[in-house]
């Protein structure tokens, strides 16, 4: 009786280790793939917004722009950015393919010369449109991308969130590793820090106004603050729909000369 209570006890022992000993990084990679299976099934998206551009002096550039958005069954998503306003960026437009672990597939077309311009994967760290964000920012955010790792369960402006590190998979990226506060209701981040490739802290991402659009929490401000350069760029949304049917042809390339 003895041994049978023994060998139970040690088989309940042995159960229970792996959710007790979780490893941070496996811990970090299952958040991760919670929060990506949460932002999962809006089929498509519209959305309007406003980029605002302010140097270090404080000068403010204003842009308009809209941005349709696919999934598809094989890969990330697909997403094509049109600039409104001003004259100067009028008809300017992205397309981005996004991909689960080799480099996404960027292209810009440039009404000016009228054509259209493929942004090779080692400019990925640049600036968008002379922004803060990065093109990678607004690129591929596939859990395959990055290695996680849970830092600690924590609450920021008063909501609980995980606090987690994740580092680029590429070494064309142009950061070393990510510091993100991700809230546990909205499965999506409130700020993230973004470190160069020396270790230092080089902006800082605060994701505002969450709003819950059918079964999806979407952010409607994210500000972005270069500590190194002093600059920032904020992005506002007046519009954003989910459940949009968008035609296969709209997000290939030879489609952004019309």
């Amino acid at each position: 009786m003895k041994a049978a209570v023994l060998a139970l006890s040690i088989a309940l022992t042995l159960g229970a280790l792996p959710l007790a000993a979780q490893s941070p990084e496996k811990k970090g990679l299952e958040i991760a793939k919670e929060n990506e299976k949460m932002n999962d099934g809006f089929v498509g998206e519209y959305a309007e917004m406003t980029m605002v551009l302010i140097n270090a002096h404080g000068d403010r550039i204003e842009r308009k722009m809209t941005t349709q958005t696919r999934e598809t069954k094989r890969e990330g998503d697909q997403s094509v950015s049109l600039f409104l306003w001003p004259a100067d960026v009028k008809g300017t437009k992205m397309l981005t393919w996004t991909y689960k672990k080799k480099d996404d597939d960027q292209w810009l077309y440039l009404p000016a010369l009228k054509r259209v311009k493929r942004i090779s994967s080692r400019n990925k760290s640049g600036a968008f449109m002379g922004s803060e964000f990065a093109y990678e920012d607004l690129g591929s955010q596939e859990v395959e991308k990055f290695k996680h790792k849970w830092l600690e369960d924590t609450r920021l402006d008063g909501r609980e969130v995980w606090k987690l590190q994740r580092i680029p998979v590429s070494r064309k990226s142009g950061y070393s590793k990510q510091i993100t506060w991700v809230d546990k209701e909205y499965h999506n981040p409130l700020k993230t820090e973004y470190y160069d490739r020396k270790g230092e802290l080089m902006k800082t991402a605060t994701f505002r106004d969450y709003r819950k659009l059918g079964e999806h929490w979407r952010v409607h401000e994210i500000e972005m603050n270069n500590h190194q350069t002093k600059k920032s760029s904020i992005i506002t949304w007046s519009k954003r729909e989910v459940g949009k049917d968008y035609d296969e042809y709209e997000f290939e390339s030879d489609s952004l000369v019309n």
